[in-house]
């Protein structure tokens, strides 16, 4: 009898896939760490796992499955556990009279075949897929593909200490017993699992909150927030003990908010996280954000941003001085505009500063300082020192206060380049911002370039995405004011984990200050009297921005709805 592995490296060396250095390489690797040799080819780059897959099946006759354009029958799925579908690398995907179709990595792998014969009572009929779709779909269409893993580990840890916290709240473990659990395997075990699964989702923050009866763990997975399986309460003082350990803040400090940091290698790649504790009335409650370098997007042209819009800001980021602001709320993604800034105007030439709270990533060739008040070390101290360093560019991560915008007014007019993030909703609305702040229109209309508002929309999922026509009463309702009806929407796959969004798009509004606009500000203008000129000198809303980034299939309607108003 053959196995996968005598048949796999036939069919790659008869079809010239792979030379025999190749495979003795892969064979060695496979040796020292083990695993299946087929993973080993496409994880050392010899073969594209596609082409494997497609190799393997016309040498095997086994027929070829693509998981992801595939609706599987969620019934079927519950004949076979969780647990067999793992160490199979297996999944049921339809049954006909006493068949199931069975996708499998190894479609020779007997055992398997037997196993599930034996268990279910039915024939099996195998056919082949890649091992990354079938992981996938299990975590799609079991419910509890991650939670399984974290069950069992509550199960072990109820078998320890977890069963001495099941009174009231006076009765909670001492802060010493707290630090001595925290280094428990189980406790290490499932506050790695919820940091992994963060990561392994590509989502932005990890919600970890201690309600009034149970714990509830949720992701921001492309801005939206989506509630995850949860251990029981009782491990919340635990967990966020362990969190405390790992971010080097005081395991004893239950009173006040707390903010940390911390490194991991996870998936091949090292990654930063931003802790924040924040004391709340059933206890402490924690926000990681995941700072992915490899998520992130740091080059205007690949933010999804409209042609248009970047040609202007990349005309406009290379005047000698000025300030540029980027408007939006919190998670609008400002800072990532502001780095793709940056990264665009970098050159040996230049002497780049940033000053943040805190510094989101490190960017090569750039000087960036991290604010720290209790010491002293403001933005606008901060900036004081910075000017002495000769900058021909800098970047301010947030103003919040008359100080800070004074002197990066101060710094535009002395020629520096001065790029920063302003809390308004609107482009307009900054310049009201500023005036209200205390400064005087003169002095905007000298050092101000232009105001961009921007908003983060979640893309359409590029594997299930259709067309649908929309209601022209619809349309009517929304008051989009658009002639076309004819939009895309994401139908759901385990490429999206059915939401039928992955990834998110900018959409933004650029307002420039033009001479009618600095008319405009110098005699104090109201806002809306500022963004009427604008549209007439060719300025687009974020309304208009989001509905054409729909109508090129970028996103949805119901998108661009969720994050803009009517009047913007």
């Amino acid at each position: 009898m053959f196995s996968l592995k005598d048949r796999l490296t036939e069919i790659l060396i008869n079809n010239k896939l792979l030379t025999q250095d190749q495979l003795h390489q892969a064979l060695e690797e496979q040796k020292k760490k083990g695993g299946r040799l087929s993973d080993i080819i496409v994880e050392l780059k010899f073969i594209e796992e596609k082409d494997l897959i497609s190799a393997l099946s016309q040498g095997l006759g086994f027929p070829l499955i693509d998981l992801k354009r595939f609706k599987v029958d969620p019934e079927v799925v519950k004949t076979i556990p969780i647990d067999i579908a793992h160490h199979y690398q297996i999944v049921p995907i339809s049954k006909m009279g006493d068949t199931i179709t069975l996708a499998m990595a190894d479609p020779l792998n007997i055992f398997a075949i037997d196993h599930v014969q034996l268990f279910t009572g039915y024939k099996i009929n195998p056919i082949i897929s890649s091992s990354k779709d079938i992981n996938q779909t299990i975590e799609l269409y079991y419910p509890d593909a991650t939670g399984g893993v974290i069950d069992n580990l509550v199960r072990e840890m109820a078998a320890t200490s977890i069963e001495l916290i099941k009174e009231e709240r006076e009765t909670l473990p001492s802060d010493q017993e707290l630090g001595r659990s925290s280094w428990d395997a189980p406790v290490i075990k499932i506050t790695n699992m919820i940091v992994q699964e963060g990561v392994k989702k590509k989502s932005s923050d990890i919600l970890i909150e201690p309600l009034e009866k149970k714990l509830r763990i949720r992701f921001r997975l492309d801005g939206i927030l989506q509630e995850q399986t949860a251990p029981p309460k009782a491990m919340h003082p635990m967990i966020i003990s362990r969190i405390k350990v790992m971010s080097d803040l005081d395991i004893a400090e239950h009173r006040l908010p707390q903010d940390g940091r911390f490194k991991a290698h996870l998936f091949g790649r090292e990654i930063d996280f931003r802790v924040s504790i924040l004391p709340s009335s059933f206890g402490e409650k924690v926000a990681i954000r995941i700072l992915d370098k490899t998520q992130a997007m740091l080059d205007i042209e690949k933010l999804g941003f409209n042609s248009e819009f970047v040609a202007k800001l990349k005309k406009l980021s290379i005047m000698p001085h000025g300030m540029i602001l980027v408007c939006g709320p919190t998670g609008a993604g400002k800072t990532t505009t502001l780095y793709s800034v940056l990264k665009f105007v970098d050159n040996p030439e230049k002497n780049i500063v940033t000053v943040e709270d805190p510094v989101e990533f490190q960017l090569e060739g750039i000087n960036q300082v991290t604010i720290k008040p209790d010491i002293g070390l403001t933005f606008a101290s901060a900036l004081r020192s910075i000017l002495r360093q000769d900058p021909n560019v800098i970047m301010i991560g947030e103003i919040r206060d008359f100080e800070t915008v004074d002197i990066a007014i101060k710094s535009a007019l002395t020629g520096h380049l001065v790029l920063s993030t302003l809390h308004t909703t609107t482009a307009q609305g900054a310049i009201v911002r500023l005036v209200n702040m205390g400064v005087e229109p003169f002095l905007i209309n000298s050092s101000l370039i232009c105001v961009v508002a921007q908003r983060l929309v979640r893309k359409i999922c590029d594997h299930c995405k259709e067309k649908y026509t929309l209601d022209k009463e619809v349309a009517q309702n929304l008051k989009l004011g658009i002639s076309q009806t004819q939009f895309f929407k994401g139908k759901g796959c385990p490429q999206c984990f059915n939401s039928g969004y992955s990834g998110r798009v900018g959409i933004a509004e650029m307002l420039v200050l033009t001479p009618k606009i600095r008319e405009l500000i110098l005699s104090r203008a109201q806002e809306h009297l500022i963004k009427e000129q604008a549209r007439q000198e060719g300025m687009h809303t974020l309304r208009e921005d989001g509905v054409a980034a729909a109508l090129k299939g970028l996103t949805t309607l119901e998108e661009v709805v969720r994050v803009t108003a009517p009047d913007e």
